[in-house]
């Protein structure tokens, strides 16, 4: 005789742990390549077009990596001191590099030439991007300035200098090439227009040393980054602070976008990368490294997740060798000793299984007394305690066509349990549809039968329409705010792409020649 198949409760209890789609997304990553720099990593950066090479500014150098091979493809090394800041221009044929040396320097990625020198900051340069035109650079530099530079001519065209100390980080709008927005070590951030005049448009406090800012794809909203928290600001209400987030306990260092401008990455010294969804800002994986984080990047289709740690890597090669020691060492003992249980008399044991032993309701299914399980389920403990127990068990009831059988002999006294049951539990997203369909089966077997219901029976059925009514108008207004966040948040997903001719390369002037 076959055992009996139990009711399976577990399909609508609450799961005990969360498992995101981010979650199950981020850990299809692969088992990390460690690449050894002289020197503590400065920047990342990934080119936007294919195949998505990455440049890592270290120590006098800037290197681009291809992110398949984890070989380097192209070495710039034209520098005297430290690099800084190395970024590739949207279209990937430049790219542009602070240091030490107190310049900035442009480079053709293909041939490695030094194609403009800009001269005029007085201490090191430690960020410098291009603008949405492709034809500026913004520098932001240790002399508490911040200089756009015009690449054909190779002069300064804006300069501030409104901070009080160290900028070490900034950003250019993707939409406006004008609009630049610092931050200092003097804990403020100042969005400037070099159209207007060169006071800034308006200052924020961030509360911390500013360690780095990055702008939405919309223009309107940037972050920045500094200490321990995370800042979102709105620049079309002025400098309007819209969140502050804070899931570190060491300085944030990096920021990054992901996923189609949709995540938001922080790298910091507590040895973590913190993954956010922009829309909530909540935190949605987090990422652990063997030392502090001072770079992060990520490839354009996700592929590819790089950072760059303050130590070198040599302890980390070093534990992998220590490993692949131990498992040898393990391997000799298992060699020596294979043979050893040949001559070994082993008595064969099996363990006696004995019977499950079935639950109160799931013996009294066994039986078919379908009346009995309902009185059963809807008692006071399985209502309160366990109602993923009493869905199920109506399911199974519902499936063998036993939830009529059982409701057509009760009393009102059990009509009413029922219906309290189900107006209860009904507005739960795990027992719904469950619900619905044993509620239609009680109307479908009552509905011409109404006037000899009790008044009790008919005040619980009025009390489910009105429930049922307003969870209908809550989802009609829950779809339409749904739709109206969609629209808000449209801009933060937009790719910065732009279907314009391709700009062709400088030719190197004078001062890079030199």
């Amino acid at each position: 005789m076959s055992l009996f198949k139990k009711t399976n409760a577990k399909i609508f209890a609450k799961p005990s742990e969360k498992v995101t789609p981010d979650v199950i997304y981020w850990k299809q990553l692969g088992v990390p390549v460690l690449l050894k720099e002289f020197g503590p990593i400065n920047y990342i950066d990934f080119s936007p077009v294919e195949p998505y090479h990455f440049a890592v500014t270290s120590s006098a150098r800037v290197q681009i990596y291809n992110p398949i091979t984890k070989l380097v493809h192209k070495n710039l090394s034209k520098f005297k001191e430290n690099a800084y800041g190395g970024t590739f221009r949207s279209d990937g044929q430049l790219l542009c590099a602070g240091g030490d040396e107190k310049v900035v320097k442009l480079f053709d990625v293909h041939s490695k030439s030094l194609l403009r020198v800009f001269k005029g900051h007085s201490s090191a340069v430690h960020r410098c991007y291009f603008t949405s035109d492709l034809t500026h650079i913004t520098s932001f530099s240790d002399d508490k300035t911040v200089k756009i530079w015009d690449i054909p001519t190779e002069t300064k065209i804006a300069e501030f200098s409104d901070h009080e100390d160290y900028i070490r980080a900034g950003a250019t709008s993707p939409v406006s090439p004008t609009t630049v927005i610092s931050g200092s070590y003097d804990k403020t951030l100042k969005f400037y227009d070099s159209r207007t005049s060169t006071t800034p448009v308006f200052t924020v406090n961030h509360g911390h040393p500013v360690e780095s800012v990055l702008f939405l794809p919309s223009g309107g909203i940037f972050i920045s980054a500094g200490g321990t928290e995370l800042r979102v600001w709105d620049a079309i209400a002025g400098g309007r602070l819209l969140a502050r987030i804070s899931h570190h306990h060491k300085t944030i260092t990096c920021l990054c976008l992901a996923s189609n401008n949709s995540r938001l990455l922080s790298g910091s010294l507590d040895r973590h990368v913190k993954i956010y969804d922009v829309s909530t800002y909540k935190p949605v994986h987090n990422i652990d490294y063997a030392n502090a984080i001072l770079s992060i990047g990520v490839s354009k289709l996700v592929k590819t997740l790089f950072s760059g740690l303050l130590l070198s890597l040599y302890r980390l090669i070093f534990k992998l060798s220590f490993t692949s020691n131990k498992m040898s060492n393990s391997l000799k003992v298992f060699v020596d000793y294979r043979y050893a249980g040949d001559k070994l008399n082993v008595d064969a044991v099996i363990k006696h299984e004995g019977r499950d032993q079935l639950s109160q309701h799931d013996f009294l299914l066994r039986k078919f007394q379908y009346g009995r399980v309902l009185d059963r389920i809807l008692s006071p403990y399985f209502a309160n305690k366990a109602p993923q127990v009493s869905v199920a068990v109506m399911q199974e009831l519902m499936r063998r066509k036993g939830l009529q059988k059982a409701l057509v002999l009760k009393k009102d006294k059990q009509l009413i349990s029922f219906l309290k049951f189900c107006f209860k539990h009904i507005s739960d997203y795990r027992f719904t549809m469950t619900l619905i369909d044993a509620f239609s089966t009680f109307l479908d077997l009552f509905e011409d039968k109404l006037d000899q219901l009790s008044t009790e029976v008919l005040e619980m059925l009025n009390r489910i329409q009105k429930k049922l009514k307003e969870e209908e108008e809550l989802t009609m207004e829950l779809v339409g705010l749904g739709g109206v966040i969609k629209m808000l948040l449209a801009a933060s997903s937009v790719t910065s792409e732009k279907s314009q001719a391709p700009l062709l390369p400088p030719l190197p002037s004078v001062a890079a020649q030199r």
